[in-house]
């Protein structure tokens, strides 16, 4: 018998990808924060690693193109059931995500998880916080 594949929480679309890497050239390590509504509704946020203080209630969610993926725990509470995807479109966002001079800004999209997936999340419990 198999072991299940671990259920990744966060993905990035290879656009956007694309995008963090050249960020990273200029900017060196960064980190992505999974905003709760402030300064740009609920967008996931770009910083160099370590300029945003992640608190210890933050879950660190996943790794996207080699970068950490938090979210706020009650952010998380309300998202706990659905996968985010990290993508990229055109236009200036309103935060302070390392995107915005380029003209393009960060994007959370979302699906459901399946119940397959669901179980198999129950099993590997909570993403760790702090």
């Amino acid at each position: 018998m198999s072991t299940p594949t671990k259920i990744e929480r966060v993905s990035i679309t290879p656009e956007a990808a694309q995008w963090v890497e050249k960020l990273r050239a200029e900017h060196g390590p960064l980190m992505f924060h999974q905003s709760g509504g402030c300064c740009d509704g609920s967008a996931p946020m770009c910083y160099p690693q370590g300029e945003f203080r992640v608190g210890g209630s933050d879950v660190l969610l996943g790794e996207i193109a080699g970068c950490p993926f938090y979210i706020s725990g009650s952010q998380f509470n309300y998202w706990r059931h659905t996968h985010l995807i990290i993508d990229v479109v055109k236009g200036r966002g309103s935060g302070f995500s390392l995107e915005a001079p380029e003209g393009i800004r960060f994007l959370t999209r979302s699906r459901i998880y399946t119940p397959e997936e669901e179980t198999q999340l129950e099993i590997e419990g909570a993403p760790p916080t702090g």
